[in-house]
């Protein structure tokens, strides 16, 4: 397998940046939806929409989706940790936790997939300041979390969990996904074909749990809530996904989870009403410095600015 460039450029800043307000989109979208459907209602519909919007560009731009069975079998497990398990976790979560609270664990991804790829690949290994930066992220989880949510497992706890279940799940997928691209398939190939093959797991288990023709029909704003989380949330960001993670690696693409908390939380305080306390901020900054450590520019930066010219051989 080729490898990946450690350092971004501009494009995948830009890219990483949209990446960021389309997931973090996705958790107010959940967050009105989940009023009016059930958990796996709402993951089988964010699929399977986007799976026949993103087939139907693939059509449009004269690809093709492979038959051959090692690139489904690739997309069956790409879909089993990318959408599956996280999605399923995460929307059962927000059932529990704010959209807000949600997505600030799901930044813990990025330290996740730091030690995920530093077991599983040859060019994205721990380095000093990444460890660094895992110690000080998990602070700034278990200051969101509480010591006193620790002294026992309530039913906000176990959501918290869920939610960082599904982050180390991305993490894995993350790492999971980097074979695509010495398979030879284009990332919207990629991401059509992981999203199908999550429709296939998912469906029969929605119909026989929750019984869909059994519920109430929910009014327009679910829908459109739904529309969004499948075609912008997923469908569009897939396709970005799939090129940064083929560009710059499973630990810079995973960044991006960082950044979704910004937009989650505005938009969950402006349209939700959810309140963010005071200690979610703390632990949302303790992790954001645990990801700059991670990434490792900032100190580079300041190293070539404060050593003289010539001190560094």
């Amino acid at each position: 397998m080729k490898t990946v460039n450690t350092k971004m450029g501009a494009l995948e800043w830009l890219l990483l940046l949209i990446l960021s307000v389309l997931w973090g989109g996705s958790f107010f979208f959940v967050g009105v939806a989940v009023k009016a459907l059930p958990p796996l209602i709402i993951v089988t519909l964010r699929v399977s929409l986007a799976a026949i919007a993103l087939n139907l560009i693939v059509r449009a731009t004269g690809l093709r989706m492979p038959t051959e069975w090692h690139y489904w079998k690739a997309f069956f497990g790409m879909g089993l940790l990318n959408n599956v398990i996280p999605f399923c976790l995460i929307v059962w979560g927000q059932t529990h936790i704010a959209s807000g609270l949600a997505s600030i664990f799901n930044a813990t991804t990025p330290l996740f997939t730091v030690l995920v790829a530093h077991a599983f690949t040859k060019d994205e290994k721990i380095s000093v300041g990444r460890m660094g930066g895992i110690l000080i992220g998990f602070t700034g989880v278990a200051v969101i979390i509480g010591l006193d949510s620790l002294g026992g497992l309530g039913t906000d706890t176990l959501a918290q969990l869920a939610v960082l279940s599904a982050a180390l799940s991305y993490a894995f997928a993350g790492v999971y996904g980097r074979r695509f691209k010495s398979m030879g398939t284009a990332p919207l190939v990629t991401a059509s074909g992981q999203v199908t093959a999550s429709t296939i797991l998912l469906t029969p288990l929605a119909l026989f749990v929750d019984q869909p023709w059994s519920l109430a029909m929910p009014g327009l704003e679910v829908w459109v809530a739904i529309s969004g989380l499948a075609l912008v949330s997923t469908a569009l960001a897939y396709i970005i996904y799939f090129h940064i993670l083929a560009t710059a690696g499973a630990t810079n693409l995973l960044l991006v989870t960082f950044l979704i908390p910004v937009s989650a939380i505005l938009l969950g305080a402006v349209f939700l009403n959810e309140q963010v306390v005071g200690k979610d901020l703390a632990g949302m900054g303790l992790i954001g410095c645990g990801l700059v450590a991670i990434d490792g520019r900032c100190f580079s930066f300041l190293k070539r600015k404060i050593l003289p010219t010539g001190a560094v051989s």
